[in-house]
């Protein structure tokens, strides 16, 4: 298979993947997303019908009351309706209204009145000054069949005197969710589509300046070169220019071959010098001269030895790179993780306790630092004003555990297994939501460090986070 069609498989894979990971995602959350937007409709749509419906449950004419004659005139009156190309006929949406002790003395179906509805997930927890919601099956046999109940309590001087529940069946919520899933899976295969055009138009790109590389690598074989193409691109740049400098070099054979025949002249001559001296020392001449010929060996032994180490110099190639560990204290980390979240802690009234013996360790002090500024983010996120965190050092057996503790609520039992996947976090005290990735950027600097993370819920409460790193990066 060509490299081109190679690089393209690769490339389509990759995409095609990616794709069915986001569409999947997408597609699942389709449901979940149209139903929570439904959800806070019906928590709207029962809390204004509990203001209409407090006189009505007031008078005990529940039953004839406003809320009875709007809904009796609403059945006789049919909706025609183009939402988007989705047809709405008919009125979905199903309210009773129960009083204090949960017996139902309205239903708009007319079904339901007077049952005791007190058990019923929306209205017991309503009834108690909380949130109520439940999705029930009408039929059993039919799980398509679940209906989605938000409840509203109706007041009366600050006390609940009933429960008004609005609810909708997760049927009508079915087109728009499959509408928004084949719209979702067209964009997929139109995705696809481009990026398999534009793989295709990078591989001929990429085939062509190849082919331009292999052309001019060839007609140097052909001892009739080219001119140096300019492929477009910095990294075939670089092969076209090492190219070039071989094609140099090979033309440079006869520079090389001249310097050789260089060389061997500078030699020939001392060594013409030695043998003639040589040869007059063995007649056993006077011995002034004997010491003329002596001192004129010595010195083209000299000559020939300056220029043997000159080729080994110019021989000397080796380039060794070393890795050095950088070596961090603990003490400075610390203080630059106070100094960088001053601002967070000044706003929320909290305390940092800084533990740190004299102590240093080893390892990238830049992923150390940032692992451990995503525990004190967590750590402030999670403690309430006035609270107190802590920083600590200490050297074990292991090597130098590092930890982060607060004074907050701890974490909930549930989620202990799943601290550490990604995208899951746990709800903060100010509404906002985590991107879910800080625990695991965390866990993964402990992994290259050939070290752990340790979550445990404090018995004063609270959480402590322990980074130990373990020998050799200690």
């Amino acid at each position: 298979m060509r490299i081109g069609m190679r690089l393209l498989l690769g490339y389509f894979l990759i995409v095609a993947i990616a794709a069915w990971f986001v569409l999947s995602i997408f597609v699942q959350e389709v449901k979940p997303g149209v139903r929570r937007a439904t959800e806070g409709t019906l928590i709207d749509t029962a809390t204004l019908l509990a203001e209409i419906g407090r006189d009505d449950l007031l008078s005990g004419s529940a039953q004839n009351g406003q809320l009875a004659q709007a809904f009796s005139r609403l059945h006789q009156r049919p909706l025609r309706a183009n939402i988007a190309g989705i047809q709405k006929v008919r009125n979905e949406y199903h309210v009773y209204m129960t009083d204090a002790q949960g017996r139902v003395v309205f239903d708009s179906a007319g079904k339901a009145l007077g049952q005791d509805y007190s058990r019923w997930n929306d209205v017991w927890l309503t009834l108690r000054g909380k949130y109520g919601a439940r999705s029930t099956a009408a039929h059993p046999d039919d799980p398509e069949s679940t209906v989605m109940y938000v409840a509203a309590p109706i007041r009366d001087q600050g006390n609940i005197i009933g429960v008004l529940s609005v609810g909708k069946p997760n049927l009508a919520m079915a087109p728009v969710i499959h509408r928004s899933e084949r719209r979702i899976l067209w964009a997929g295969g139109a995705l696809l589509g481009i990026a398999l055009l534009i793989g295709a138009i990078v591989v001929w790109w990429i085939n062509r300046s190849i082919g331009m590389l292999s052309r001019y690598a060839d007609s140097v074989t052909r001892d009739s070169p080219l001119p140096l193409p300019d492929p477009g691109s910095r990294e075939l740049r670089k092969l076209a220019q090492a190219l070039e400098n071989m094609r140099l070099r090979l033309e440079g054979k006869k520079e090389i071959e001249h310097y050789v025949h260089a060389l061997t002249h500078e030699l020939k001559s001392p060594l013409a010098a030695v043998r003639g001296a040589a040869e007059i020392l063995a007649e056993q001449p006077p011995p002034q001269v004997a010491s003329r010929f002596i001192d004129n060996i010595l010195a083209q032994n000299a000559r020939m030895q300056s220029l043997v180490e000159k080729l080994l110099t110019q021989a000397r190639l080796e380039n060794r790179v070393k890795i050095a560990p950088t070596t961090i204290d603990t003490g400075t980390l610390f203080s630059r993780l106070h100094d960088t979240r001053s601002t967070l802690l000044s706003a929320k009234r909290l305390r940092l306790d800084i533990d740190s013996p004299p102590l240093q360790c080893v390892g990238d002090a830049d992923l150390i630092e940032q692992a451990l500024g995503n525990l004190l983010d967590n750590a402030i996120d999670f403690t309430p004003e006035g609270g107190t965190l802590t920083l600590a050092a200490q050297a074990t057996s292991a090597g130098v555990a590092l930890s982060v503790a607060d004074s907050g609520t701890g974490i909930p039992d549930y989620a202990l297994p799943r601290i550490f996947e990604r995208f899951y976090s746990l709800p903060r005290a100010n509404g906002v939501k985590s991107s879910g990735l800080g625990l695991a950027f965390v866990q993964e600097v402990a992994r290259l460090h050939q070290g752990e993370i340790v979550l445990r819920n404090r018995p004063q409460g609270g959480v402590e986070a322990t980074l130990t790193l373990h020998r050799p990066f200690t």
